[in-house]
This record gives C-alpha cells, sequence and structure tokens, in this order.
C-alpha cells in the first residue's frame, strides 16, 4: 500500500486501491558522464505538469477519465548505484504485487534496470521497446558495468538475444553498434522507421517501453545531459507513443533524461509533461 504523494502529476490523484497505472519518481543521476542534474527532472515534471490541460486532442481521452496514482519520488541512496537500483525495485515490485502497471519518471537512464529486472522476474517472455539517441550498450564505461551508458546491454543480460528492439539511435562508440548488428539486438537508427512492424510482430507479448528523451531533437528538447543533433520531431514521437501504448501489451514503462536547469526557458520540461500524459492516456485502451 502506497500513500499518495502531496504534489502529483496532473489528473493522478485516484486512490491506490482504484488505480490500473502507479508513477512513482526515480531522481538519480550519479553515473551521468556528461551534464548532470536530471534527478531533478521528475520534481519538475510533477511541478509544471500544471501547465498542461488534463484533456489531449491527439488521442481524445482525458487524465480524470483515468485511474492513476502518483506516489511521488523514492528517496534514493546516490552514493551507491546498487543501492539506489534496489529501491527502485522494491517501489517496482510493491506495484507489481498490487496488480497495478508501475510507470517510472527519471533521472538518467540507469533507473530503468531497477525497474526492468523486477518487470522481466514476473514476465519471462518479456520484450524491450527503447526509444533513444545513444545505444547505452557499453558492457562497461570507465571501468563501470552500472552506468547509463550501459543499461540496455545490462537488460539485454537478463532477456537475451531478439528482445530488444532500439528506435531513433544516432550515437555511441563503433563496437556498440558491431555488437547490436550481430543480432543481439534489433536496432533503428536515426528514427522510428519500422516501429509499426515491430509493433504489429509483438502482438500480447509483454514489453517494457522505455522512452530517453533525448531521442527528441536538441532544438525541440535542448535540457538533457547529452543533446545528440538529428533526432526526432515532437509529433513523430507522440504518434509513437499512441502506437506503442495503444497497440503493445506494455507492463511497464518509463520516460528519463530530463536535465531542467540547461533549459531555463522551461520548453524542455513542458516537452516532457506533455510525453508523460500522452504516454499515460496511451496506455489507458
Amino acid at each position: 500500500m502506497l500513500e499518495r504523494n502531496i504534489e502529483t502529476f496532473i489528473g493522478c490523484d485516484a486512490s491506490y486501491e482504484d488505480a490500473d497505472i502507479v508513477i512513482f519518481g526515480a531522481p538519480f543521476d550519479s553515473t551521468t558522464s556528461y551534464r548532470p542534474g536530471t534527478r531533478f527532472g521528475s520534481r519538475a515534471i510533477r511541478h509544471e505538469s500544471y501547465g498542461l490541460e488534463t484533456y489531449s486532442p491527439y488521442q481524445d481521452k482525458d487524465l480524470t477519465d483515468c485511474s492513476t496514482f502518483d506516489s511521488g519520488d523514492i528517496e534514493l541512496s546516490m552514493g551507491s548505484s546498487e543501492m539506489a537500483l534496489s529501491q527502485i525495485s522494491e517501489r517496482t515490485r510493491t506495484i507489481l504485487e498490487g496488480g497495478k502497471l508501475p510507470f517510472m519518471v527519471g533521472g538518467e537512464h540507469l533507473v530503468t534496470l531497477g525497474a526492468f529486472r523486477e518487470v522481466a522476474a514476473k514476465y519471462p517472455d518479456l520484450h524491450v521497446i527503447h526509444f533513444d539517441a545513444h545505444t547505452d550498450l557499453r558492457d562497461e564505461y570507465l571501468g563501470v558495468q552500472l552506468s547509463h551508458a550501459c543499461v540496455i546491454r545490462r537488460c539485454h543480460d537478463i532477456v537475451g538475444d531478439g528482445r530488444i528492439h532500439q528506435f531513433g539511435i544516432r550515437s555511441g562508440d563503433r563496437p556498440e553498434f558491431v555488437w547490436a548488428a550481430q543480432g543481439h539486438t534489433e536496432m533503428h537508427k536515426f528514427n522510428l522507421d519500422g516501429l509499426k512492424e515491430t509493433v504489429n510482430a509483438l502482438g500480447s507479448t509483454p514489453v517494457y517501453f522505455t522512452i530517453d528523451l533525448d531521442v527528441l531533437d536538441p532544438s525541440i528538447f535542448p535540457g538533457t545531459g547529452t543533446p545528440e543533433a538529428g533526432g526526432i520531431g515532437f509529433m513523430d514521437l507522440i504518434n509513437a507513443i499512441i502506437l506503442v501504448g495503444g497497440n503493445c501489451n506494455v507492463v511497464g514503462c518509463d520516460v528519463n533524461e530530463l536535465s531542467p536547469s540547461y533549459d531555463p526557458s522551461g520548453v524542455s520540461t513542458a516537452v516532457a509533461c506533455k510525453v508523460v500524459r500522452e504516454l499515460i492516456l496511451s496506455l489507458n485502451k
């Protein structure tokens, strides 16, 4: 049983008992390799969500018609990645045991591993749909295996070949691309081409959906730790979210890598808020 956060994401004020989706924040950025600050992302998204309407004209749905509970941010052990991941896993496990869908807001991308461990334990045939600018397939980064640069490789350690579908990738070391091309992941470079075919092929298979917001072009979303030119557009992302959320059997998801201090205009946070809203709504079929 979880208690409602004092400040919730707009429209996400159902009781825990009635909720189908439970949001929680993972304010962690201890392995960020370039510009830190994503630990403030979940709080900013929650606070600035009140600049949105609960209604989405993209989907003709309203958050007030959904049953979503916001359990707030986890207080994480910033000095230990493994402890922080264990704390994320514990929150995820509680949500899954309650028969609800865990929706995590980061935080750097490493936080995905904490939630993914628990979702994969419950759903052994789990697949991953991964939107990102970066491969995140290094086996280690500067000698560290628990790094945001390695998170999808660590997910692969759990599910193996043929289960990870990557889109929007445009940055990484050569060995990462070579490793992916050997059949370890299904990588779609630069854009979201092939997503519809992947969604159709997955059918009712359980899916973990992870969105690194730097998949967006930095002209749209500059407020992130490692901006990469050449990203997708906002409507490309929204349409893709609606496609995945509305057609896949999504059993866990996350949105991460907003670093609000790098965009004092607040536009990046506003974009992140709308992404979260549209993903929540797409999951309410």
